[in-house]
């Protein structure tokens, strides 16, 4: 992956940041500067949407088309045409364009529930899109500035859970740990499972912390090459007990760590920077993507993604595994088959940066770098989709373990938010007779 930190930057205000909406206000009808700043302020003022709000015709990020002078359509045609998808292999999306089509439109799986204007997540790393982690349907969190933030949704209260603007130290002794901890770190990857928090830094730091205790468990570098960035992080029960997790890194290496000790049990080297790393449900296989085109996995290798990948999932049932493409695929495959993918499902305008498969395998989610979120039904064979569209780029997505809800986060200079979205169900009643 991407590695200068200052050319990525400027990729992402310059080709990946939506325009200033604030900007387009009709100046047409505003001519005095005391109209001009109430106008900025009515557009700027935070406010939330509700889904009762939604469905009487407010826009789901709050943004009042009726005040700018172009139109939601006219937007999204503008966006869709000009949208610059980030590639390591040059026209890797034009090739898959001409090549693939995509799944039709027509599902409707999860519904709009409430979008928190004062939630603000960051993408820190605009090819790491994995910030945001739902811990049950009303608890999320998700990286903010330098903070790593709380948010549930039950009582609309934000809280702040680690700050590493400043000086981060454990609280407590392990091995290998660094006692003297981090100063400014930059996280470029998160993950949170249960009462575990792991953050991965930009330098190869990482950061781990029990949630049901005060202080940092445990901090460490796992390398101090200049290539040192943590690319993701996935936290799991291990065969042997316990709980563990294991960090990605842009050195070449997938390190598992135990999490009650924080020790570290395995190091595996490959030929090229490891960007997403992913166990099956029954712990014995590994998928492994990266600065290549072929996918790796413990069996075997798949092939046919065109650019480089960083996301990759597991069904529940241990046989189908998903890999998402900066070609702007989402490709999904089977143990029993791997010389072809089982399906290939096309974004609209960028790369696959992030895949979730529901936790009952009814639903697989897709999200884009920007803009689009689709959800695809397993059980159709991935031939029907729900597409959920806005603006903004994406730092990620999770569903809550239960499944009932989906949550978005949205960056943007001035929508930014956290999206909800609530899983439809279909109840049936039994006619009853006296």
């Amino acid at each position: 992956m991407r590695h200068n930190v200052s050319e990525q930057i400027d990729y992402m205000a310059e080709d990946a940041e939506m325009p200033d909406f604030v900007d387009d206000v009709g100046d047409e009808e505003n001519d005095g500067g005391d109209q001009n700043y109430n106008d900025y302020d009515m557009l700027t003022k935070v406010t939330d949407t509700s889904s009762a709000q939604a469905r009487t015709g407010k826009d789901i990020q709050g943004i009042p088309w009726d005040r700018l002078n172009i139109t939601r359509e006219s937007y999204r045609r503008t966006r869709l045409q000009q949208y610059r998808n980030y590639e390591n292999i040059p026209l890797s999306g034009d090739a898959v364009d001409k090549k693939c089509k995509q799944k039709p439109k027509g599902g409707n799986y999860y519904e709009f529930f409430h979008n928190s204007r004062a939630v603000k997540p960051m993408v820190l790393h605009f090819q790491l899109r994995n910030l945001v982690w739902a811990t049950s349907k009303h608890d999320v969190y998700l990286m903010s500035n330098y903070s790593i933030m709380h948010w549930s949704s039950l009582s609309q209260n934000l809280t702040e859970i680690l700050n590493f603007s400043g000086h981060v130290a454990p609280t407590e002794k392990h091995a290998g740990s660094i006692l003297e901890g981090f100063t400014q770190t930059q996280i470029s990857t998160l993950a949170v499972s249960d009462d575990f928090l792991v953050a991965g830094g930009f330098q190869g730091e990482l950061a781990c912390k029990r949630l049901d205790k005060p202080g940092v468990s445990f901090c460490t570098r796992i390398t101090y090459e200049d290539n040192a960035i943590t690319n993701a992080i996935e936290i799991y029960d291990a065969l042997s007990g316990g709980m563990h997790f294991m960090a990605s890194n842009n050195d070449c290496g997938v390190r598992e760590y135990d999490m009650d000790a924080f020790q570290l049990v395995n190091h595996f080297c490959f030929p090229w920077p490891v960007n997403h790393t992913s166990l099956s449900p029954d712990r014995k296989l590994i998928t492994v993507v990266g600065d290549h085109l072929d996918g790796l996995l413990t069996v075997g290798t798949v092939e046919g993604h065109l650019d480089y990948s960083f996301a990759s999932a597991w069904h529940p049932d241990g046989r189908i595994f998903a890999t998402g493409n900066q070609d702007k695929t989402c490709r999904v495959w089977d143990l029993r088959n791997l010389s072809n993918p089982v399906s290939v499902l096309k974004g609209n305008m960028g790369a696959v940066r992030s895949v979730r498969f529901s936790s009952n395998g009814q639903f697989l989610v897709v999200a884009e770098s920007a803009d689009f979120v689709h959800v695809y039904n397993t059980k159709l064979n991935y031939e029907k989709r729900q597409e959920i569209d806005f603006f903004g780029e994406i730092s990620g997505v999770s569903l809550s373990p239960d499944d009932e809800t989906l949550y978005v986060g949205l960056w943007d200079r001035t929508y930014a938010s956290l999206l909800q979205f609530n899983k439809r169900n279909k109840y049936g009643y039994l006619d009853s007779f006296v």
